[in-house]
């Protein structure tokens, strides 16, 4: 209980104080609401349109967990097969890299071009990319990192590549593969948010945003920012809560205490 609260306690209570000096800064200096609306209001126009929100932060969450899961599973295969052959990782490493380069500003309008901008396939393709990249390279560095001797070892017995990477190097990745999730999961968010700046169907965050902003309803705009990184925290706790199920101890078949 004393370790929960010293870890959760301060960061509370540093975000208790910055609301209290946001609020009091606002309202006492009379900032427009254009500028920053004081959290009060932001949390009335949440409460508001908590429903619209709802809705939004689902369509825009599932855009963004398809991304993940394709973007993840893509990064897992590629890292395999770059550990394995030299040349394949040269040509994915580079590959990858500049997949990281594009700018999601750039990719998503061209992305809304090529397909359909009557669905939310542009959108799960550019959290994809997004996430392949940290996912690829986390894993890649955690699958090349395998003591000597366990290496030896599998040599000894004859095991197979497939069998080398399942034993050996994928449980010694784990956590390479779950630094890159923890980057990538609220990334996949974040992609998935800014490409719904670039038209296409507007039912998630990011257009009512935009939505908001240009009818000057600028709390409700605040409202679905605070959706937003809600959604991204979701995120980023989901992978930490799953990080900690692949962590825990397993019993050891006809092994008694």
């Amino acid at each position: 209980m004393t370790r929960m609260l010293k870890t959760w306690l301060p960061p509370v209570l540093f975000g208790v104080a910055l609301l209290t000096l946001w609020q009091v800064l606002t309202v006492a200096a009379g900032v427009p609401s254009f500028l920053l609306p004081s959290p009060s209001a932001i949390g009335k126009a949440f409460g508001d349109n908590h429903h619209a929100i709802l809705e939004a932060a689902v369509a825009t969450g599932k855009n963004a967990l398809v991304g993940l899961i394709a973007g993840a599973f893509l990064g897992i295969a590629a890292a395999i097969v770059a550990a394995r052959f030299q040349l394949v990782n040269g040509i994915l490493g580079a590959l990858a890299a500049g997949a990281a380069a594009i700018p999601i500003v750039a990719l998503a309008p061209l992305l809304n071009s090529m397909y359909s901008t009557t669905t939310d396939l542009p959108r799960r393709l550019v959290a994809t990319i997004v996430v392949f990249f940290p996912v690829f390279v986390s894993t890649a560095r955690g699958l090349r990192q395998v003591p000597r001797v366990h290496a030896d070892l599998m040599h000894a017995y004859a095991a197979t590549g497939w069998q080398f990477t399942r034993t050996v190097r994928l449980p010694a990745a784990l956590p390479h593969l779950f630094t890159g999730l923890r980057i990538a999961a609220p990334g996949a968010v974040i992609a998935a948010i800014i490409a719904e700046y670039f038209g296409g169907l507007q039912h998630g965050l990011g257009s009512r945003i935009t939505s908001a902003a240009a009818n000057t309803a600028y709390p409700r705009a605040w409202a679905y920012v605070v959706a937003a990184m809600i959604l991204g925290l979701v995120f980023l706790a989901a992978v930490l809560l799953l990080e900690q199920l692949t962590r825990r101890p397993r019993t050891i078949p006809g092994r008694t205490k």
